[in-house]
């Protein structure tokens, strides 16, 4: 028999790689976004809604000059991402902070770091389909962009930018509030930027006063940004500092407020 210092011991006793637990965290949170019926209805169904609907009231809403499924595409994708990295992300890890999932993960040999990271894997991974799916029904309806391959890159730039800006706003507010506050809060916010804050209704719509203010929230430099792309135009610089701005702005309170229990 063999010495037990040369024993061979499997499996053997330790933390997974962190590319191996990275994966699997990923993978957990786009389960977990699955399951829960909400979240596919705000990141899926309601904008599809919202676009199959805007695309047949041609007319009922002063959009500008243009189609009106040139116009309101580009801002239906916006939304998308808004849903995803903003509304979404906040209140799952609201809760998972109430319940606390999240003191549990940080105890854990996944770091600190994975566990975002894996939230933020999810949420790309989500925005893919969703973009997809969004952008599918839009050809379909007529959608016609232009730009060509130089409109893509800009697009997915922005996207990028954009849930970079929304992700980071997500979390603070997931890592300060209370998960009912976050819910309150996050849903609040959903349905003042979808009512008014740009992503829909071109900026060029709004009064001058609002048009000021609006143009330095993420949500109207995003909306502005994706509707100058496919119109051949690319994003001003204006909407992409706006977006790194607040992006750089959040992660830093992010990084210094954040609460795990």
């Amino acid at each position: 028999m063999s010495s037990p210092s040369t024993l061979d011991l499997s499996p053997r006793p330790g933390a997974a790689p962190r590319a191996a637990m990275l994966r699997a965290q990923t993978m957990m949170e786009l389960r977990l976004q699955g399951r829960n019926a909400e979240q596919v209805l705000l990141t899926m169904v309601i904008p599809l809604v919202l676009l199959v609907l805007g695309a047949k009231a041609s007319g009922v809403v002063d959009l500008g000059p243009g189609r009106t499924i040139d116009i309101i595409t580009p801002g239906i994708l916006a939304l998308a991402v808004l849903s995803t990295s903003f509304t979404s992300l906040a209140i799952a890890t609201g809760f998972e902070r109430r319940y606390g999932i999240i003191k549990r993960l940080g105890a854990s040999p996944l770091p600190r770091w994975g566990l975002l990271f894996g939230k933020i894997g999810a949420v790309v991974i989500v925005e893919v389909v969703q973009l997809s799916v969004l952008s599918g029904v839009g050809f379909a309806l007529g959608w016609e962009p232009h730009g060509g391959v130089k409109a893509l890159v800009e697009m997915v730039g922005l996207i990028v930018l954009g849930t970079a800006a929304f992700g980071s706003l997500g979390l603070l507010i997931a890592g300060t509030l209370r998960a009912e506050a976050t819910l309150a809060v996050a849903n609040l916010v959903y349905v003042l930027l979808l009512v008014g804050g740009g992503l829909i209704v071109p900026l060029s719509r709004y009064p001058e006063p609002a048009r000021h203010v609006l143009e330095l929230l993420p949500s109207g430099a995003l909306g502005q940004g994706l509707r100058d792309t496919f119109a051949g135009n690319g994003p001003t610089a204006f909407s992409v500092v706006v977006l790194l701005i607040w992006t750089v702005c959040a992660s830093l309170m992010v990084s210094r407020t954040f609460k795990w229990e």
